[in-house]
């Protein structure tokens, strides 16, 4: 068993993946209850562990190789290699703690394979289960750590805001994706307005894309108004695991601001943007 000194430099390691990795999940988690905060972040550096295998394997196969470890990590197989791996260290405790379901995470890590190649995302109805499986499932799990492992409610509000963040997150990051050669704007809508996902790998702009993006910002607004409301009559513990929901419009229109290109590299919030957004939304909790 890890000792307690361990198991604190594990969750100041996962501190430091989030600041780094998701900054907009970073600034949330500093309205969180300080007695749960470090759990929080375990989640989020787990997430964030797993969305980096792409970027750090040179091919699919090896990509498999590290998701199918977190999932035996997370079942149990390999709980005493997990004791290594600082972010699996204190996923692990914070899975025990709070009684969260492996299944959950493991689903997680399912919907994450598809991020290991560059098949084009095939439906908006297969798009927005990606989202559900990951963004949603990761804030469903926050909200029970925030709970003391009760079931705090609000699941059908969880899966909208994780999918209004998730398609958010697609449209920001384009260029990022057409650099790994990858297209999460689902066929379906591309067809829809002529565009073909071979374009939207490469990086091409053109008008038939245009229109599929603003059809997909329709639709991450859809998602954030069904999430908003019903935010009145949330558990507290569901309200703070959706902090990040209020980043949503703010991005947006980041997004979609007259003459931006899709592809540029930098479409992020400025961080003093994201904080500022972040604090309003918490002060109405």
């Amino acid at each position: 068993m890890s000792g307690s000194g361990d198991l604190t430099a594990a969750y100041a390691a996962c501190e430091t993946l989030v600041r780094e990795r998701d900054r907009d999940c970073w600034l949330a988690c500093l309205f969180v209850p300080e007695s749960v905060r470090a759990n929080v972040l375990a989640l989020y550096a787990f997430n964030a562990e797993i969305a980096r295998v792409p970027e750090i394997v040179s091919q699919p196969t090896l990509g498999e190789i590290r998701l199918q470890w977190w999932v035996e990590v997370i079942e149990g197989a390999r709980r005493g290699e997990g004791a290594g791996h600082p972010v699996a260290m204190a996923l692990i405790d914070t899975m025990e703690r709070f009684r969260l379901p492996p299944a959950a995470l493991a689903g997680l890590i399912e919907a994450r394979r598809f991020d290991l190649y560059c098949d084009p995302m095939p439906s908006l109805n297969d798009l927005e289960g990606y989202l559900g499986e990951s963004v949603s499932a990761l804030f469903r799990l926050a909200s029970i750590v925030i709970a003391n492992g009760e079931d705090p409610g609000g699941a059908q509000a969880v899966g909208h805001a994780g999918v209004a963040c998730g398609l958010v997150e697609i449209l920001g990051a384009l260029g990022e994706q057409a650099a790994r050669g990858q297209c999460y704007i689902p066929r379906d809508v591309l067809a829809r307005h002529g565009a073909l996902p071979e374009a939207v790998a490469g990086g091409l702009a053109s008008p038939a894309l245009a229109g599929a993006l603003a059809e997909m910002l329709a639709r991450a607004r859809h998602h954030q108004a069904a999430a908003m409301s019903s935010a009145e009559v949330l558990n507290m513990s569901v309200r703070v695991a959706l902090l990040p929901l209020a980043l949503v419009q703010a991005r947006l229109r980041y997004v979609e601001k007259s003459g931006r290109d899709p592809f540029a590299r930098e479409q992020n919030l400025p961080q003093w943007r994201a904080q500022w957004t972040l604090w309003r939304a918490a002060r109405r909790l």
